[in-house]
């Protein structure tokens, strides 16, 4: 048997491909959406791709399905209820793929989405004994899936389904079987997911707490605590993957932009996206951009504060980030990027042009100006958890995945300080504040991490 996990950090995406070396031939399981990684590979190992798997409809990230069947003319496979509006074959319980020595079989797993499925992975060439089983969005290392994307009128089935899906479908199977599931780390499918990308069952029903609710009423109780933040482009996404997506060579053609060009379009509208990190962005920038820098997340911050369908100009260092950024981009559905500003920052600068700042300051200096009650308010941009682990005292709490949703008014008279983990996601709130009308903003370099080790005092 053949088998590959492919990880796209940032995003925590696991995609596979599965099936027999010797017969040549493999599937490609939860494809994202730049395919040159499973194309390269089937071509050194001499491997064709015959069927290409989406366990669900997936929320977070633009299916790479249609990209793949284009080159390689495979079909695609979904639920067979799924509400997919392209060519497709249908999944069904029960259903066999036989790929040489390999056979999937599927099982309807509903509970993350209404229409998901698992693929139980048998290696004939060995035994009769299913070895592993890519559970989807169902299971993950640490944690489960989200059953509240599907809307609020759905939930409670969806949490049935989920423990059902869990407890009685993969309940019969023995605890040595392995699971690769479609996210790890870093996923907003999840809340405590592993960085680990692979289990066991009987490790998981050991030690995920998930998974030892007695009953219904208690595993009901535990799945709906809380729900990691769901952001802006999630719906989009949904929507792109039901449809399926156009192809990326389709794409509107974006080009370099002079600055008058650059200005106009920020006076029309447009939004400007920063990709530089965030002490680039803190000495100049052009006034009303966004600050996203070019790391793994972006794609999940993107997803945060920019409107699905907004055109976009970038800020990039150079050419090769501009790929990168584009292709991370591409991959969360934000496929309206007009252009890029020619020459970079430097050039708005050449220009006189205005530019806007972000002081970063370090930890220090912090505890130093609120010793003399100098800012008006510093606001703590991180998740609820991380806040209840340890903040500054004095600080306020706004985690970023609220702040497009949250009048900023207020702020635009005050002096802010923002902070977060590590310094990044400090500037994307700093300059969302600005383009709010924000005029004396300045971020925390290094985040609470840098306060902790300059053995700066924290409150629980």
């Amino acid at each position: 048997m053949f088998f590959k996990q492919f990880f796209n950090e940032g995003l925590g995406c696991c995609s596979y491909m599965v099936g027999c070396a010797q017969a040549g031939v493999v599937a490609v399981v939860d494809p994202r959406r730049d395919i040159g990684d499973y194309l390269t590979l089937a071509h050194q190992e001499g491997l064709k791709i015959t069927q290409i798997i989406d366990t669900h409809v997936h929320a977070d990230h633009i299916t790479g399905s249609q990209e793949l069947q284009r080159v390689t003319e495979a079909p695609i496979y979904v639920h067979g209820q799924a509400p997919v509006k392209y060519e497709h074959q249908s999944l069904q319980e029960g259903q066999e793929l036989v790929l040489g020595s390999a056979r999937l079989q599927i099982l309807d797993t509903p509970g993350h989405t209404p229409h998901s499925v698992s693929v139980l992975v048998t290696d004939t060439s060995r035994g009769i004994e299913p070895w592993l089983v890519l559970t989807g969005d169902l299971l993950f290392v640490g944690d489960v899936g989200r059953p509240d994307l599907a809307g609020a009128e759905k939930l409670e089935e969806q949490v049935e389904n989920l423990y059902h899906s869990l407890y009685d479908k993969l309940g019969r199977f023995p605890g040595r079987l392995e699971i690769y599931p479609a996210h790890g780390h870093g996923s907003l499918c999840g809340r405590a997911l592993s960085s680990k990308l692979s289990s066991t069952l009987g490790f998981e029903r050991h030690n995920n707490p998930i998974l030892q609710k007695g009953s219904l009423a208690e595993f009901k109780a535990a799945v709906m605590q809380e729900f990691p933040a769901r952001p802006k482009n999630f719906t989009h996404i949904i929507a792109t993957n039901l449809a399926g997506p156009p192809l990326v060579d389709q794409q509107k053609p974006f080009r370099p932009l002079n600055v008058q060009e650059v200005k106009a379009k920020l006076d029309s509208g447009h939004v400007i996206v920063d990709t530089r990190d965030e002490a680039a962005f803190g000495g100049a920038h052009i006034p009303g951009s966004i600050n996203i820098g070019l790391s793994p997340p972006i794609g999940n911050w993107a997803g945060m504060v920019l409107e699905p369908g907004s055109p976009l100009v970038l800020i990039v260092d150079n050419q090769e980030s501009l790929r990168e950024v584009v292709k991370q981009l591409y991959r969360v559905g934000y496929d309206n990027i007009e252009g890029f500003l020619s020459g970079g920052i430097k050039a708005w600068e050449m220009a006189a042009q205005p530019t806007g700042f972000i002081p970063q300051l370090t930890p220090r200096e912090l505890a130093e100006m609120l010793k003399a009650g100098k800012p008006d308010v510093v606001l703590d941009v991180r998740t609820a958890p991380e806040w209840q682990q340890g903040h500054i005292a004095e600080a306020q709490h706004l985690p970023l995945s609220q702040m497009s949703q949250t009048d900023l008014s207020p702020y635009a008279a005050q002096k802010v300080v923002t902070i977060c983990g590590n310094g990044y996601r400090a500037n994307i709130a700093g300059s969302l504040l600005m383009r709010h009308g924000a005029k004396r903003v300045s971020a925390v370099a290094g985040g609470m991490v840098s306060w902790r080790n300059a053995g700066l005092p924290t409150s629980i």
